[in-house]
Protein backbone atom coordinates (compact mmCIF):
# COMPACT_ATOMS: atom_id res chain seq x y z
CA UNK A 1 0.00 0.00 0.00
CA UNK A 2 2.73 2.71 1.10
CA UNK A 3 6.46 2.24 -0.30
CA UNK A 4 9.26 4.53 0.98
CA UNK A 5 12.77 4.62 0.05
CA UNK A 6 15.45 6.72 1.14
CA UNK A 7 12.97 9.45 2.49
CA UNK A 8 14.53 12.71 4.02
CA UNK A 9 13.25 16.21 4.29
CA UNK A 10 14.47 19.15 5.87
CA UNK A 11 12.52 22.38 6.55
CA UNK A 12 13.98 25.28 5.20
CA UNK A 13 16.40 27.55 7.87
CA UNK A 14 16.53 24.11 9.93
CA UNK A 15 20.15 23.20 10.40
CA UNK A 16 19.67 19.22 10.26
CA UNK A 17 16.95 17.52 8.62
CA UNK A 18 13.92 16.50 10.30
CA UNK A 19 13.55 13.24 8.79
CA UNK A 20 16.55 11.59 7.15
CA UNK A 21 16.98 8.22 5.40
CA UNK A 22 13.54 6.46 6.25
CA UNK A 23 13.15 2.88 4.54
CA UNK A 24 9.38 1.27 5.11
CA UNK A 25 6.60 -0.40 3.63
CA UNK A 26 3.22 -0.60 4.83
CA UNK A 27 1.36 -4.00 3.82
CA UNK A 28 -2.75 -3.83 2.78
CA UNK A 29 -5.12 -4.23 5.78
CA UNK A 30 -2.11 -3.59 8.26
CA UNK A 31 -2.07 -0.85 11.05
CA UNK A 32 1.47 0.59 10.88
CA UNK A 33 2.32 2.66 14.03
CA UNK A 34 5.26 5.13 14.25
CA UNK A 35 6.19 6.06 17.94
CA UNK A 36 8.33 8.82 19.28
CA UNK A 37 8.46 11.49 21.04
CA UNK A 38 7.61 15.25 20.02
CA UNK A 39 10.01 16.34 17.16
CA UNK A 40 10.88 12.67 16.43
CA UNK A 41 9.76 13.41 12.75
CA UNK A 42 5.98 11.26 13.01
CA UNK A 43 4.41 14.54 11.59
CA UNK A 44 6.75 15.42 9.36
CA UNK A 45 6.71 11.45 7.62
CA UNK A 46 2.69 11.96 7.66
CA UNK A 47 2.50 15.02 5.98
CA UNK A 48 4.69 13.63 3.62
CA UNK A 49 2.93 10.85 2.76
CA UNK A 50 -0.84 12.95 2.08
CA UNK A 51 0.83 15.46 0.40
CA UNK A 52 1.26 18.41 2.37
CA UNK A 53 4.73 18.31 1.93
CA UNK A 54 6.89 18.57 -1.06
CA UNK A 55 10.48 19.34 -1.72
CA UNK A 56 11.66 15.90 -0.33
CA UNK A 57 14.31 13.47 -1.78
CA UNK A 58 13.50 9.43 -1.83
CA UNK A 59 11.10 8.10 -3.27
CA UNK A 60 7.52 7.42 -2.08
CA UNK A 61 4.69 5.12 -3.35
CA UNK A 62 0.82 5.27 -2.80
CA UNK A 63 -1.18 2.56 -3.97
CA UNK A 64 1.28 1.59 -6.40
CA UNK A 65 1.50 5.47 -7.90
CA UNK A 66 4.73 7.70 -7.07
CA UNK A 67 3.02 10.25 -4.54
CA UNK A 68 4.31 13.27 -7.07
CA UNK A 69 1.82 11.97 -10.00
CA UNK A 70 -1.18 12.08 -7.67
CA UNK A 71 -3.15 15.02 -7.86
CA UNK A 72 -6.15 16.48 -6.44
CA UNK A 73 -7.68 12.77 -6.98
CA UNK A 74 -5.35 11.49 -3.88
CA UNK A 75 -7.51 12.70 -1.64
CA UNK A 76 -10.75 10.81 -2.68
CA UNK A 77 -8.62 7.63 -2.06
CA UNK A 78 -7.19 8.79 1.67
CA UNK A 79 -8.84 10.28 5.11
CA UNK A 80 -6.66 11.90 7.14
CA UNK A 81 -7.99 12.71 10.73
CA UNK A 82 -5.45 15.41 12.79
CA UNK A 83 -4.85 15.54 16.28
CA UNK A 84 -5.87 19.12 15.88
CA UNK A 85 -8.86 19.37 13.48
CA UNK A 86 -9.94 22.87 11.93
CA UNK A 87 -13.51 22.83 11.27
CA UNK A 88 -16.36 25.89 10.95
CA UNK A 89 -16.70 26.54 14.38
CA UNK A 90 -20.27 28.47 13.91
CA UNK A 91 -21.76 25.72 12.45
CA UNK A 92 -22.88 21.90 14.51
CA UNK A 93 -21.73 19.00 13.80
CA UNK A 94 -23.66 17.64 11.16
CA UNK A 95 -23.31 20.75 9.52
CA UNK A 96 -19.45 20.43 8.88
CA UNK A 97 -19.84 16.93 8.22
CA UNK A 98 -22.11 17.75 5.73
CA UNK A 99 -20.27 20.46 3.95
CA UNK A 100 -17.29 18.05 3.90
CA UNK A 101 -18.99 14.98 2.81
CA UNK A 102 -20.02 17.07 -0.63
CA UNK A 103 -16.39 17.87 -1.25
CA UNK A 104 -15.86 13.98 -1.99
CA UNK A 105 -17.07 12.20 -5.24
CA UNK A 106 -18.54 9.69 -3.06
CA UNK A 107 -20.21 9.02 0.23
CA UNK A 108 -19.52 6.48 2.48
CA UNK A 109 -21.58 7.32 5.39
CA UNK A 110 -24.11 9.64 5.90
CA UNK A 111 -23.39 12.27 9.13
CA UNK A 112 -25.36 10.85 11.31
CA UNK A 113 -24.47 7.02 10.80
CA UNK A 114 -20.75 8.72 11.56
CA UNK A 115 -21.79 10.73 14.29
CA UNK A 116 -23.26 7.41 16.02
CA UNK A 117 -19.88 5.74 14.93
CA UNK A 118 -18.04 8.15 16.77
CA UNK A 119 -20.82 8.11 19.70
CA UNK A 120 -21.39 12.63 19.31
CA UNK A 121 -24.95 11.20 17.87
CA UNK A 122 -26.26 13.60 20.66
CA UNK A 123 -24.12 16.66 19.67
CA UNK A 124 -25.02 16.35 16.28
CA UNK A 125 -26.57 19.57 16.01
CA UNK A 126 -24.65 21.41 18.84
CA UNK A 127 -22.07 24.08 17.27
CA UNK A 128 -18.40 22.73 17.27
CA UNK A 129 -17.18 25.90 19.26
CA UNK A 130 -19.00 24.40 22.32
CA UNK A 131 -16.80 21.02 21.88
CA UNK A 132 -14.01 20.02 23.51
CA UNK A 133 -10.57 18.83 22.23
CA UNK A 134 -11.65 14.97 22.90
CA UNK A 135 -15.29 16.07 20.71
CA UNK A 136 -13.39 17.55 18.17
CA UNK A 137 -10.76 14.79 18.04
CA UNK A 138 -13.73 12.09 17.39
CA UNK A 139 -15.54 14.72 14.77
CA UNK A 140 -12.17 14.32 13.22
CA UNK A 141 -12.41 10.94 12.81
CA UNK A 142 -16.06 10.77 11.36
CA UNK A 143 -14.81 13.86 9.00
CA UNK A 144 -12.14 11.32 7.70
CA UNK A 145 -14.53 8.22 7.09
CA UNK A 146 -16.85 9.92 5.13
CA UNK A 147 -16.11 8.85 1.89
CA UNK A 148 -15.06 5.51 2.95
CA UNK A 149 -11.65 5.47 1.83
CA UNK A 150 -9.39 2.69 1.60
CA UNK A 151 -6.24 4.14 3.76
CA UNK A 152 -6.18 6.02 6.89
CA UNK A 153 -3.65 8.24 8.25
CA UNK A 154 -4.37 8.56 11.58
CA UNK A 155 -2.33 11.45 14.38
CA UNK A 156 -2.95 10.64 17.76
CA UNK A 157 -6.68 9.04 17.86
CA UNK A 158 -6.81 8.76 21.59
CA UNK A 159 -5.63 12.36 22.19
CA UNK A 160 -8.11 14.09 24.90
CA UNK A 161 -10.66 10.88 25.21
CA UNK A 162 -11.35 9.39 28.33
CA UNK A 163 -10.95 5.43 28.97
CA UNK A 164 -14.73 4.90 27.62
CA UNK A 165 -14.20 7.01 24.61
CA UNK A 166 -10.56 6.13 23.75
CA UNK A 167 -11.93 2.20 23.70
CA UNK A 168 -14.50 3.11 21.94
CA UNK A 169 -12.37 5.00 19.14
CA UNK A 170 -9.66 1.74 19.13
CA UNK A 171 -12.88 -0.89 18.53
CA UNK A 172 -13.75 1.95 16.00
CA UNK A 173 -10.32 1.94 14.17
CA UNK A 174 -9.94 -2.25 14.58
CA UNK A 175 -13.30 -2.38 12.58
CA UNK A 176 -11.83 -0.44 9.64
CA UNK A 177 -8.79 -2.64 9.73
CA UNK A 178 -11.28 -5.70 9.72
CA UNK A 179 -13.15 -4.02 6.87
CA UNK A 180 -10.00 -3.90 5.09
CA UNK A 181 -8.87 -0.99 5.02
CA UNK A 182 -4.90 0.13 6.12
CA UNK A 183 -4.20 2.76 8.56
CA UNK A 184 -0.88 4.83 8.98
CA UNK A 185 -0.78 5.59 12.93
CA UNK A 186 0.88 8.24 14.90
CA UNK A 187 1.26 8.56 18.49
CA UNK A 188 3.08 8.76 21.61
CA UNK A 189 0.99 6.29 23.33
CA UNK A 190 2.94 3.15 23.79
CA UNK A 191 -0.28 1.19 25.18
CA UNK A 192 -2.65 2.41 21.91
CA UNK A 193 0.38 1.06 19.64
CA UNK A 194 1.00 -2.34 21.55
CA UNK A 195 -3.11 -2.34 21.53
CA UNK A 196 -3.57 -1.50 17.59
CA UNK A 197 -0.82 -2.01 15.64
CA UNK A 198 0.37 -4.83 13.82
CA UNK A 199 3.60 -3.37 13.81
CA UNK A 200 5.64 -0.30 15.18
CA UNK A 201 8.46 1.69 14.23
CA UNK A 202 10.49 3.80 16.72
CA UNK A 203 11.76 7.00 15.82
CA UNK A 204 14.10 8.99 17.07
CA UNK A 205 15.67 12.16 15.84
CA UNK A 206 14.20 11.50 12.29
CA UNK A 207 15.76 8.06 12.38
CA UNK A 208 14.26 4.62 12.60
CA UNK A 209 15.91 2.70 15.26
CA UNK A 210 13.57 -0.47 15.29
CA UNK A 211 10.67 -1.57 13.28
CA UNK A 212 8.79 -4.98 14.28
CA UNK A 213 5.80 -6.51 15.85
CA UNK A 214 5.11 -5.64 18.80
CA UNK A 215 4.02 -9.63 20.10
CA UNK A 216 8.25 -9.84 18.47
CA UNK A 217 9.85 -7.14 20.56
CA UNK A 218 8.48 -8.11 23.28
CA UNK A 219 10.00 -12.03 22.94
CA UNK A 220 13.64 -9.97 21.95
CA UNK A 221 13.35 -8.25 24.86
CA UNK A 222 11.86 -9.36 27.61
CA UNK A 223 13.35 -11.80 30.57
CA UNK A 224 12.35 -15.08 30.07
CA UNK A 225 11.46 -15.34 34.24
CA UNK A 226 8.75 -15.26 35.99
CA UNK A 227 8.16 -12.96 38.98
CA UNK A 228 5.66 -14.46 41.93
CA UNK A 229 4.60 -12.61 45.34
CA UNK A 230 3.92 -15.05 47.67
CA UNK A 231 2.89 -15.11 51.64
CA UNK A 232 5.09 -18.16 53.12
CA UNK A 233 5.31 -16.82 56.86
CA UNK A 234 4.78 -13.92 59.56
CA UNK A 235 7.59 -12.38 57.46
CA UNK A 236 5.09 -10.69 55.26
CA UNK A 237 4.61 -10.21 51.47
CA UNK A 238 8.11 -12.30 49.77
CA UNK A 239 9.03 -11.86 46.09
CA UNK A 240 11.28 -14.45 43.82
CA UNK A 241 12.13 -14.64 40.05
CA UNK A 242 11.98 -18.06 38.54
CA UNK A 243 13.60 -19.10 34.82
CA UNK A 244 10.34 -19.51 32.86
CA UNK A 245 12.46 -22.39 30.81
CA UNK A 246 11.56 -25.99 32.80
CA UNK A 247 9.44 -23.82 35.04
CA UNK A 248 7.02 -26.67 35.61
CA UNK A 249 9.74 -29.13 36.87
CA UNK A 250 11.32 -26.23 39.32
CA UNK A 251 11.01 -27.54 42.66
CA UNK A 252 10.64 -24.44 44.99
CA UNK A 253 8.24 -23.04 42.60
CA UNK A 254 6.35 -26.16 42.55
CA UNK A 255 6.22 -25.68 46.70
CA UNK A 256 4.94 -22.75 46.52
CA UNK A 257 2.16 -23.01 44.07
CA UNK A 258 1.04 -26.72 46.04
CA UNK A 259 1.64 -24.99 49.20
CA UNK A 260 -1.26 -22.02 48.48
CA UNK A 261 1.59 -19.58 49.11
CA UNK A 262 1.19 -17.56 45.72
CA UNK A 263 -0.86 -14.56 45.40
CA UNK A 264 0.26 -13.25 42.33
CA UNK A 265 1.95 -14.41 39.15
CA UNK A 266 3.57 -13.08 36.41
CA UNK A 267 5.54 -13.59 33.44
CA UNK A 268 8.19 -10.24 33.18
CA UNK A 269 7.31 -9.44 29.35
CA UNK A 270 8.74 -5.75 28.75
CA UNK A 271 6.69 -3.11 27.82
CA UNK A 272 7.07 -1.29 24.32
CA UNK A 273 8.37 1.58 26.22
CA UNK A 274 10.74 -0.41 28.21
CA UNK A 275 11.67 -1.09 24.70
CA UNK A 276 11.68 2.03 23.60
CA UNK A 277 13.70 3.65 26.34
CA UNK A 278 16.15 0.37 25.98
CA UNK A 279 16.72 0.71 22.40
CA UNK A 280 16.93 4.41 21.64
CA UNK A 281 18.09 5.79 25.66
CA UNK A 282 14.96 7.82 25.06
CA UNK A 283 11.74 8.39 26.90
CA UNK A 284 8.03 9.42 25.84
Amino acid sequence: MISVEDLTYQYVGAAQPAIRKLDFAIEPGEICGFLGPSGAGKSTTQRILIGLLRGYTGRVTVMGRDLTTWGADYYQQIGVSFELPNYFTKLTARENLTYFGALYQRQGHSPMQLLEMVGLADSADVLVAHFSKGMKNRLGIARALLHNPGLLFMDEPTSGLDPVNARMVKALIKAQQQAGKTIFLTTHNMSVADELCDRVAFLVDGEIKLIDAPRQLKLRYGRPTVRVDFNANAHGLERREFPLAALGANAEFLALLNQGYLETIHTQEATLEDIFIQVTGRTL
